[in-house]
């Protein structure tokens, strides 16, 4: 188990190669538990190697405490069980695919 920052929704994270935005927090079943994902898009426009994006999904894992405290920045904070399974993630992968419209699932 552990703990993860929920961050702010639509705010804009620069990267190295421009920035990215979670825009929604979502919560699905998963086998009598609940997995936590976020939504989001990348922008890639200040590389020199050209522009592009993508939108995806962030999987920090199972939650066993939903927002049970706030972190020194005033965020949110859950404990979440990282999902290392293979087999799960990719069930999980194609949950989150047929209900979003994002191009890759990542998880944590």
């Amino acid at each position: 188990m552990q703990d993860y920052a929920h961050p702010q929704l639509d705010t804009e994270v620069t990267a190295i190669g421009g920035h990215y935005v979670f825009i929604k927090e979502m919560r699905v079943p998963h086998g009598g538990r609940e997995v936590l994902y976020l939504v989001g898009y990348a922008c890639v426009d200040t590389s020199c190697c050209g522009v592009g994006g993508c939108a995806f999904a962030a999987v920090p894992g199972f939650i066993d405490q939903w927002k049970h405290k706030v972190d020194e920045n005033g965020n949110a904070v859950s404990a979440v069980d990282p999902i290392r399974d293979r087999n799960i993630q990719k069930e999980i992968g194609r949950v989150i695919k047929e209900k979003e419209m994002v191009n890759q699932v990542n998880f944590q």
